[in-house]
């Protein structure tokens, strides 16, 4: 399939743009506006498999919408958050109560999708109506006013980070624009996917934050409601690439911690640590894991079959159930330290639970 990137990439600036939960239309003087293309051709696609959803289904990305009733509204059914949920929002009010006031807009940035919520609000209520202790009491009552203005804030400072975020993932989609032509061409090449990681690692870390990922986001459904199924792919390809290396980059900072702890010597033992486990070479298992974060998801299968077949005939060593340990370690440690309902911590759980059926299918 193929479209022009003027027809599709500049339009794509209009669209609604959602920030940590909050929803802004770009209003502009300029022609941009959504075409369709104007012709397409399709090529068979071995394999069409989506990382992220528009919808969290899990606890991990809990997102709440305004409703009469007060319900979350998750895969688009009213229900009552779960106990894991509640249990999730009480400790974040927990924490919220005790935290300085400049701690948080900060705090509350990171997961405002939670924070914001009617339901989140309503359960500080119930939690104040329930509190026996004066000082808790008086503490959720400060909290909850105090969230208001800080919530103000948050979005006001987000608002004004849009178009720097909007430029940066469109610097990433152009880049998998035919260099010729200027079309897109999916399935993508592997030189396109190379052009779209080689461009993505010029934003530094710092920038590919929620506003990075909320662009992407509210880019795939402004494509999905044109029905441009291949823009979708590209920016689902967009949030593969930053799950890849950013999971990459916090394997290698939790090496480093992981290292200081053990040592309980200070950083120069650690750091010494570290060094000795480079020397003798990554366990096999975290190499081909290391090897897979930084390759294009198409590639995993076959990756993975050469190094599990190599194992059954006796010339590796690396095989499924010791991927699947090295996958799920890092799904605890590096996933469940991001913070809870954080486009970040959704997106890369995502990438690493399809790692983990793409795993699974081979056994």
């Amino acid at each position: 399939m193929n479209f022009k990137l003027s027809a599709v990439l500049l339009a794509l600036a209009a669209a609604p743009i959602n920030v940590n939960g909050f929803t802004f239309s770009k209003c502009s003087t300029s022609s941009l506006s959504f075409h369709s293309p104007t012709r397409t051709r399709t090529r068979t696609r071995t394999r069409s498999t989506s990382y992220i959803v528009s919808t969290p289904t899990t606890a991990l990305a809990m997102e709440f919408e305004a409703s009469s009733s007060g319900k979350s509204r998750l895969s688009g059914n009213q229900r009552e958050p779960t106990i894991q949920e509640i249990s999730i929002m009480d400790d974040m009010i927990t924490k919220l109560m005790v935290a300085k006031p400049y701690e948080l807009p900060t705090a509350v940035s990171k997961a405002i999708r939670v924070v914001s919520s009617p339901r989140f609000f309503m359960r500080i209520a119930e939690r104040a109506d329930t509190a026996t202790d004066p000082l808790q009491k008086e503490q959720l009552a400060a909290l909850a006013a105090n969230l208001v203005t800080t919530i103000e804030a948050v979005v006001s400072h987000a608002e004004d980070k849009i178009d720097d975020r909007a430029k940066y993932v469109e610097a990433v989609v152009k880049a998998a624009a035919e260099p010729d032509s200027g079309e897109f061409l999916v399935p993508l090449s592997a030189e396109r996917v190379d052009a779209m990681r080689q461009a993505l690692n010029k934003i530094d870390p710092a920038e590919r934050d929620e506003g990075f990922l909320s662009t992407v986001d509210a880019w795939m459904n402004k494509s999905s409601e044109d029905g441009l199924d291949g823009m979708i792919v590209i920016l689902q390809k967009v949030l593969q690439i930053y799950a890849g290396e950013a999971i990459a980059r916090a394997r290698v900072e939790l090496q480093a911690n992981v290292g200081a702890a053990i040592a309980g010597e200070g950083q120069a033992k650690a750091n010494e640590i570290v060094a000795q486990q480079e020397a003798s070479g990554p366990k096999p298992a975290a190499k081909l894991m290391d090897k897979l974060l930084v390759m294009d998801t198409e590639m995993w299968d076959a990756e993975m079959r050469k190094e599990f077949t190599a194992a059954q005939e006796g010339e590796g060593t690396v095989t499924s159930k010791s991927l699947m340990s090295e996958v799920q370690r890092t799904m605890e440690a590096v996933i469940l330290g991001l913070d809870s309902g954080s486009m970040a911590q959704r997106v890369q759980a995502e990438y690493l639970k399809e790692l983990v059926t793409r795993i699974e299918q081979m056994e």
